[in-house]
């Protein structure tokens, strides 16, 4: 079952689920908005002759310039929320772009899951599908946390990327696939 705004809201305010900062506005009628952070990362195509899921790959730290940065056409880049989040283990989530702004050409997604148990801030993929420039605004709205009840309670998250902090690189180097 998907959460309603002011469900969220209350579980907010009694602490059975933490977003912070975290102000009355971004309670929408079955979600809640978070905001754009002020980091951000790119793979270094100067340093990287080709990815591999075997091995880390290089990124490069782009600082935004009085509060915003530009994503050129067709370019690829990892942002990060304002908000750090914390999940009970009886609740999961997902991350949805914001419709208005798809609707300038930018993808907005955080790729599967936000388990039951994470905590941190969550890493976006951010890609530019337009031919022209995109400017982002650090504390703007960005994107929707979705939440949802499980059916029971899970295993809380224990993966490579709990309690991050920024944007944060791909770590698929560090899974042990089943062959």
């Amino acid at each position: 079952m998907i959460l309603t705004g002011k469900t969220i809201a209350e579980k907010v305010k009694v602490k059975e689920l933490v977003i912070e900062p975290i102000s009355e506005e971004q309670f929408q009628p079955a979600s809640v908005d978070l905001r754009l952070g002020d980091h951000f990362l790119t793979i270094d195509e100067h340093v990287n002759g080709i990815l591999s899921l075997d091995k880390p790959a290089k990124y490069r730290e782009i600082i935004p310039q009085n509060g915003s940065i530009i994503i050129p056409p067709r370019s690829f880049l990892l942002a990060t929320t304002k908000e750090t989040i914390e999940l009970p283990n009886h609740l999961t989530a997902f991350v949805e772009g914001r419709s208005s702004i798809g609707r300038l050409g930018l993808f907005i997604q955080n790729a599967g899951w936000v388990d039951p148990g994470f905590r941190g801030q969550i890493t976006l993929e951010l890609f530019n599908a337009n031919s022209l420039p995109i400017e982002l605004t650090v504390g703007r709205r960005i994107c929707q946390l979705v939440i949802a009840e499980v059916n029971e309670e899970a295993e809380g998250y224990a993966g490579k990327y709990l309690n991050q902090k920024g944007a944060t690189q791909s770590r698929i180097f560090k899974d042990k696939d089943i062959n």
